[in-house]
């Protein structure tokens, strides 16, 4: 097989005459695999929001040798990400040649019944010996549980988990590990990126919803905050305070001495304090 890395464009072979489908109709393990790919992708997207220069990919074909190409031998591993490329511009598929010979940083398949022995056996010498990616994770919702490995001079190592069962990804600056709640109405364990502090790194919606529900806890403080003008001067006794007023049954009236803040309304020295 033709090894993109080592010769991107083969003398005397012309790419542009090659039919590269960008789906083959097979339709996905289930709903699951669907609505986790995208969450991944989402969430990646929000955990680098500043940044344009990565491509992150779900299901989709990539392309890394004539050979392949000829043979219809689609490839296209759950989710992947290209680090260091334009990821502003749209693509159907991964094509390596079309990459300057680029291949996915990191890849995570999401197992199923049918697919854990392809995942652990033939894909894994596939990103291992070919393309030689850096980081590779396989997830099976089944157990749960979550592998992972990490190229070592050429050669896969296996990732410890931490106590929770995550796995560190120094590629996606990220741990990655199961996440048990509701997503796109589905009750489910998800697979899910968590930030190096641990916190839980949503997706555009979910930042949003909880920027409001802080926003609504707040606001009632803020209005009866509004309402209440403090008074530094109280702090030494007997210093009159002209600038300083309070509020009692819609009228303003000026506080004279701090005696007389400390009283309800009425007379001074009726012995009632004045609860704020």
């Amino acid at each position: 097989m033709l090894d993109l890395r080592t010769e991107a464009r083969p003398v005397g072979f012309d790419f542009m005459m090659l039919e590269l489908p960008t789906e083959d109709g097979v339709p996905l393990e289930s709903n699951w695999h669907r609505i986790e790919m995208n969450l991944l992708i989402d969430s990646l997207h929000y955990h680098w929001r500043q940044r344009t220069d990565y491509f992150a990919g779900g299901n989709m074909f990539i392309y890394f040798s004539a050979e392949q190409a000829r043979n219809r031998d689609y490839r296209g591993p759950d989710f992947f990400v290209v680090t260091g490329v334009d990821g502003s511009r749209d693509r159907g598929a991964w094509i390596v040649w079309e990459e300057n010979g680029r291949y996915p940083n990191v890849i995570i398949e999401l197992a199923s019944p049918s697919t854990i022995h392809t995942d652990l056996g033939f894909k894994k010498d596939l990103y291992e010996r070919v393309f030689r990616t850096t980081e590779y994770f396989c997830y099976d919702p089944g157990g749960p549980e979550l592998l992972g490995w990490s190229l070592d001079a050429g050669e896969y190592r296996a990732l410890k988990p931490n106590a929770h069962g995550w796995l560190w990804s120094h590629e996606l600056d990220a741990w990655l590990g199961a996440w048990q709640g509701e997503f796109l109405r589905l009750q489910q364990t998800w697979l899910r990126l968590y930030g190096s502090d641990g916190a839980l790194i949503p997706v555009v919606g979910e930042a949003e919803a909880q920027r409001a529900a802080t926003e609504a806890q707040r606001a009632p403080r803020l209005k009866r905050s509004a309402h209440t003008k403090p008074c530094s001067a109280l702090r030494w006794p007997r210093q009159r305070l002209p600038a300083c007023e309070r509020s009692w049954q819609g009228k303003t009236e000026p506080i004279a001495t701090v005696e007389q803040a400390r009283l309800m309304p009425g007379q001074a020295g009726s012995g009632r304090t004045w609860a704020r």
